[in-house]
């Protein structure tokens, strides 16, 4: 597939490129090189080749909760603050 000014222009436009005239003529060339690099691509003989679903094989390392024995109750951590309404903490306003 070869890129013509129309297609370059149709894509710039997408991308929401301004192009002057003289980067045109590079760009045009230059993507014509990207294409053909995967017209190459294509004749890569993948058949053997299973398909990937991830990047990688690696899972996380998780480790299950567990209670913190230094954990204090809710009543203990309200009575704890400064100020308290309404069973939750009061803060200074942030805004006017």
């Amino acid at each position: 597939m070869a890129i013509d000014k129309k297609t370059l222009e149709h894509l710039a436009k997408l991308a929401r490129l301004e192009l002057e005239s003289r980067e045109e003529e590079k760009m045009i060339h230059d993507l014509g090189k990207v294409l053909e690099h995967f017209e190459e691509l294509k004749e890569v003989d993948t058949e053997a080749v299973a398909p990937l679903t991830g990047g990688t094989e690696l899972k996380n390392a998780l480790r299950n909760d567990a209670e913190s024995r230094d954990a204090i109750s809710g009543e203990a951590a309200k009575d704890a603050l400064p100020n308290v309404e309404g069973g939750f903490l009061k803060v200074p306003s942030v805004f006017e």
